[in-house]
């Protein structure tokens, strides 16, 4: 019952994000697979986020910390959004966002969200 009660909270908060921009809200489930690097859970800023449309497991977002992103095949490994409201849970508003948007955050309250149609070309 609290995850429920957690998890509708966050919704809402996706929701607000989504309205602030004009754009449509793109919930992603609980239980879907998203790509994460190791960095994510490190003190390392910024944090990056990219939603590509979504794919056979992953559900589009990637996630990772630092100013570069690496080219290694190996960078990313897919987790569980539910797993992140405990280990990275600042993320998960903006996990609503539709394929094309990134975001840059950090744990001191940074943040620029923007659209980037390079992402959808990308194949």
């Amino acid at each position: 019952m609290i995850f429920i009660v957690e998890w509708s909270f966050i919704e809402q908060e996706q929701k607000m994000i989504c309205e602030k921009l004009g754009v449509p809200w793109h919930p992603i489930e609980p239980r879907s697979l998203i790509a994460f690097n190791e960095s994510l859970f490190s003190s390392v800023a910024p944090i990056n986020g990219l939603r590509h449309p979504k794919q056979v497991v992953i559900d589009g977002w990637y996630l990772w910390s630092g100013e570069e992103i690496s080219e290694d095949e190996d960078y990313f490994k897919p987790i569980h959004v539910e797993h992140l409201i405990e280990r990275k849970g600042i993320v998960l508003k903006y996990l609503a966002l539709p394929p094309g948007w990134r975001f840059q955050i950090d744990e001191n309250g940074y943040e620029d969200i923007w659209y980037d149609p390079l992402i959808l070309e990308i194949e």
